[in-house]
C-alpha cells in the first residue's frame, strides 16, 4: 500500500515543488502503481481537500495503464477520511467523501464497462469503538445511497429516477488503532464490528508511528505484536480472514521498513497481509531498489505467529515508556525548536497528534512523527534510544526473543547517534557506552548533528535547515 506520509528527502522527479499536492498526488497515484509495482494507494483525505474527480483524473489521464489494470481489482485506491469525533473541523470532509464513493463508481462503469466498484474501503482514523465504524457503513448506505429511493418532492420521482441508481450499495470500513488502549483492544473492537456484518474478511490497521512517539519503538514494536495475536486469535474465532495492515515507515523508530529490508520486517510481522510503502521508500531509493523490495512484500504469503508472553511484555512496556516519555519531556523545548527547519513535503494541514493527548505527557505539544523523528536525529539524538535505560539485560535478552529485529533496528539507529551530543541525558550517554554491540557512528551524519547542536546552543538559525536537510539525505529518510 502506497501512502502519503511525507517521509521522503529527495523530491520526485514529478513534483511541481517540493511539497507535494493537488496534481501531483494524482501523478504519484499513477506513478507507484504503474512503475514502482505497488498494487494499492491510500489517499488520505484528512487535513486537505479530497480531489472529487481522482478516478476520472487517472482514468483519462492513464488510460492505456488502467485498462489494463482495473481500480477495484488488481490495483485499488482506498480513501483515509477523517474521524468527526476527533477533528470536528475537517468532520464534513468525511461526508464530502462518502459522496464521491457512487460518482467514482460512474466514471469506472462508464470506462470498464463492468460494474466493479473503483473504491469501496475506507480507512478510519484513531478508532475507538465499533459504533464509530458502524456510523461510517450506515451513513453510506442510508443517506448517500439511500436518498436514491427518497422523493424529490411530495408525489414526485424518486432521486434515483431522476439522477440514476446510486452504486456500490456498501462500502467496508477499515480501522486504523494509533494508541496503547486502543491497539491492546483492537480485537475486540473488531470482534463487536463483525457481529452486525457478514463480510468475507475485514482488514484491521495498526499504526507503528504514533505508538512509538507516545511510548517509544520498543512499545510500539510490543503493541502491534500482542495487537497481532490477539487479531489471530479473533480470526480463528469467527472463522474469517482477519488482514492486518502494519503502517511503517523508513526510520527504525517508525518501522524500518526499507527495500534494502523487507524480508526482514515481513518476518517481524509475519501475520500481516500489508504493509505501507511511504514516501521515503518510494524516491530516496533507486526506483529498482524500490520494486525489488515492493515485489518481496507482494510475493510473500501471511503466517501464523508464535504466541508471546503478553503479560511480561506489558511489563517491560510500562517502565520503558514512563522513561521514554520523561526524557521526551525533557527534550520537547529542542524538538519544537528543531522542527520548524524540517523542510515540508506535503501541502496540507498537520493532523492532530495523540501526544497532546495523552495525560502521561500532561499536554506537551510535540509535532508529529515525521517531523519529531527528523528532529532528534538532526540532533544527533535518535529517538529510539529513548528510554533505553529502562531496560535490563535480561529485559533485552527477552525482548531480542519477541522483537526479531531489536538489535538491527537498535543499530541501524546508533549509526546516527552521536554520543558527545550536548542535550544527550547522561544517564542514556552511559547506557549506550555499556550496550554489547556498540556505537559505530556515521561521521558525515555526526558532523552536520554538531551544526544543529551548536546553531541551536547560540539561538542561530541560518545554518540549521540545509544542515537538517544533508543530515536526512545521509539516512535516505526525513523522519
Amino acid at each position: 500500500m502506497s501512502t502519503q506520509h511525507p517521509d521522503n528527502v529527495i523530491t520526485p522527479f514529478f513534483a511541481s515543488s517540493q511539497a507535494l499536492g493537488g496534481e501531483d498526488e494524482v501523478i504519484e497515484a499513477y506513478y507507484t502503481l504503474s512503475h514502482l509495482g505497488c498494487d494499492e494507494q491510500m489517499w488520505d483525505c484528512e487535513g486537505k481537500e479530497f480531489d472529487n474527480f481522482l478516478v476520472r483524473k487517472l482514468l483519462t489521464q492513464y488510460e492505456s495503464f488502467f485498462r489494463e489494470n482495473q481500480i477495484g481489482d488488481e490495483v485499488r485506491i482506498t480513501l483515509r477520511v477523517p474521524n468527526p469525533a476527533v477533528e470536528k473541523a475537517e468532520a464534513k470532509i468525511l461526508l464530502e467523501t462518502l459522496e464521491s464513493i457512487p460518482r467514482s463508481f460512474d466514471a469506472a462503469t462508464l470506462f470498464y464497462g463492468n460494474e466493479i466498484p473503483p473504491i469501496f474501503e475506507v480507512i478510519l482514523p484513531m478508532a475507538t469503538d465499533a459504533i464509530a465504524l458502524e456510523r461510517i457503513r450506515a451513513y453510506y448506505k442510508d443517506f448517500v445511497i439511500g436518498k436514491e429511493n427518497k422523493p424529490i418532492r411530495k408525489g414526485d420521482i424518486t432521486v434515483g429516477e431522476w439522477i440514476g441508481d446510486f452504486k456500490p450499495k456498501d462500502i467496508h470500513v477499515i480501522p486504523l488503532f494509533e494508541d496503547k488502549e486502543h491497539l491492546l483492544n483492537a480485537a475486540n473492537v473488531t470482534r463487536e464490528f463483525l457481529k452486525n456484518q457478514k463480510v468475507p474478511y475485514q482488514r484491521v490497521f495498526l499504526a507503528r508511528s504514533d505508538p512509538a512517539m507516545n511510548y517509544g519503538m520498543i512499545s510500539a514494536v510490543m503493541l502491534n505484536k500482542i495487537a497481532l495475536q490477539r487479531l489471530q486469535k479473533l480470526s480463528e474465532e469467527v472463522g474469517i480472514p482477519i488482514c492486518p495492515i502494519i503502517g511503517a515507515g523508513s526510520a527504525p523508530f517508525r518501522g524500518n521498513l526499507r527495500p534494502d529490508n523487507t524480508q526482514e520486517i515481513a518476518k517481524e510481522y509475519a501475520s500481516a497481509y500489508t504493509f505501507t510503502v511511504q514516501s521515503a521508500f518510494k524516491y530516496d531509493y533507486e526506483p529498482d531498489e524500490v520494486r525489488s523490495g515492493v515485489e518481496i512484500l507482494k510475493n510473500r504469503d501471511p503466517e501464523a505467529i508464535p504466541e508471546i508472553e503478553e503479560e511480561k511484555c506489558l511489563e517491560i512496556l510500562e517502565r520503558y515508556a514512563a522513561e521514554y516519555q520523561k526524557q521526551v519531556m525533557q527534550l520537547a523545548p529542542l524538538i519544537n525548536n528543531v522542527s520548524k527547519f524540517v523542510p515540508k513535503r506535503r501541502k496540507r494541514k498537520l493532523h492532530i497528534g495523540l501526544f497532546g493527548y495523552a495525560r502521561d505527557v500532561k499536554g506537551v505539544t510535540l509535532p508529529r512523527a515525521i517531523s519529531f523523528t527528523a528532529s532528534l536525529y538532526s540532533l544527533g539524538i535518535p529517538p529510539e534510544i529513548l528510554g533505553l535505560n529502562a531496560l535490563t539485560m535480561d529485559d533485552i535478552r527477552f525482548l531480542d526473543s519477541v522483537y526479531l529485529n531489536l538489535v538491527r533496528d537498535l543499530k541501524d539507529a546508533l549509526r546516527f547517534c552521536n554520543l558527545e551530543a550536548k542535550f544527550l541525558p547522561d544517564s542514556l550517554r552511559e547506557y549506550i557506552s555499556n550496550l554489547p554491540f556498540g556505537v559505530q557512528s556515521n561521521e558525515e551524519h555526526a558532523s552536520y548533528a554538531k551544526v544543529v547542536e551548536q546553531a541551536v546552543s547560540e539561538g542561530a538559525t541560518a545554518p540549521i535547515q540545509e544542515a537538517v536537510l544533508r543530515a536526512a539525505h545521509v539516512r535516505r529518510f526525513l523522519g
